[in-house]
C-alpha cells in the first residue's frame, strides 16, 4: 500500500511539472478507484500532500527559462488560500454531484477550443485557437478572484487548482501555455490548501502517512515533468493539454453521474 501511495504520488509529479496541475487531479482518483479510499479521504491526502513545496525544483526550472511571473502568481496563491476554506466546507456540506458536472463541462469546453473544433464545424480554416496573443498586465484583483475560484474548486475535489489557473490563464489573461503551466506551478507551492486540510482532518479524513508518502513521490516527479515540458513546442503542448482536460472532464462526468 505505502509503495503504491508512493508511485501515485510520482505519477501525480510528473503531471504537475507538465501541465502546472498540483496533482490532486491525478492522485485523487486513483485512491479512489485503485485504492478503495472514500471521496474525502483521498481529497484530504491529496491536499496534504500539497502543503509543503514539492514543486519546488519544478519552479526553479520554469523560473531559469524566464516563465514564471513571481508577483501575479503570488496573487493567485492569495486567493487560492482563500478559496480552499469554503470549498473544503462545501465538500462536506453539500451534493456536489452537480457541481461536478458543471465542471466537467467548463474543462470540456476549454479544451475543444484548444482544438479550433469551431473551424472543424464550420469548415472554415482558421488558426486563432492556437494563436498565442500578446500577454497583456491585468488588475492584481483579478488574479485574486481566479485563484479563490480555483481555491473552492481545489477544497472541494482535493485538486491543486492548477486545473482551473492554467486554462484561465491561457483563455482570459492570454498567457503562453508554458508560461500558464510555469507560474501556476509557482503559486501552488505556498501551503495554500492549509485551510481546508485543517477542516478535513477535523473530521478525520486525514491519513498523514499516505499525505508524506506522495509528497515525496511529487518531488521527484515535478523534476523530470518541468524538464519534459520546457522540450515541447507551445502549439504541441497545448494540444496535450488539451487532451489531457479531455480525460479530466470525462472522468468527472463519468464518476458523478
Amino acid at each position: 500500500m505505502e509503495i503504491g501511495v508512493l508511485l501515485v504520488g510520482l505519477l501525480a509529479g510528473v503531471m504537475s511539472g507538465l501541465f502546472g496541475i498540483g496533482g490532486g487531479i491525478v492522485m485523487v482518483p486513483i485512491l479512489i478507484a485503485v485504492f478503495g479510499m472514500s471521496m474525502l479521504d483521498a481529497n484530504a491526502a491529496s491536499l496534504g500532500a500539497m502543503l509543503l513545496p514539492v514543486g519546488v525544483f519544478g519552479v526553479v526550472t520554469y523560473y531559469k527559462a524566464g516563465l514564471i511571473n513571481i508577483k501575479e502568481s503570488l496573487w493567485i496563491s492569495l486567493g487560492l488560500f482563500a478559496g480552499s476554506f469554503f470549498g473544503a466546507e462545501l465538500a462536506l456540506a453539500i451534493n456536489i454531484g452537480l457541481l461536478a458536472k458543471l465542471y466537467a463541462i467548463f474543462l470540456l469546453y476549454v479544451a475543444l477550443s484548444y482544438f479550433n473544433v469551431q473551424s472543424l464545424i464550420f469548415k472554415r480554416i482558421t488558426k486563432e485557437s492556437f494563436e498565442l496573443k500578446e500577454h497583456k498586465p491585468h488588475a492584481f484583483w483579478m488574479f485574486i478572484l481566479l485563484g479563490l475560484f480555483a481555491g473552492v474548486i481545489a477544497g472541494m475535489f482535493g485538486k491543486g487548482g492548477g486545473i482551473i489557473i492554467v486554462p484561465m490563464l491561457i483563455s482570459l489573461f492570454h498567457y503562453n501555455p508554458k508560461a500558464a503551466t510555469a507560474t501556476s506551478l509557482a503559486a501552488l507551492q505556498l501551503p495554500v490548501g492549509l485551510p481546508s486540510v485543517i477542516v478535513y482532518a477535523e473530521q478525520g479524513h486525514l491519513n498523514l502517512l499516505y499525505a508524506a508518502l506522495m509528497a515525496g513521490g511529487i518531488v521527484a516527479g515535478t523534476f523530470f515533468g518541468s524538464k519534459l515540458a520546457l522540450k515541447l513546442s507551445a502549439s504541441f503542448f497545448k494540444k496535450i493539454y488539451a487532451v489531457f482536460l479531455l480525460g479530466v472532464a470525462a472522468y468527472m462526468m463519468v464518476k458523478y453521474i
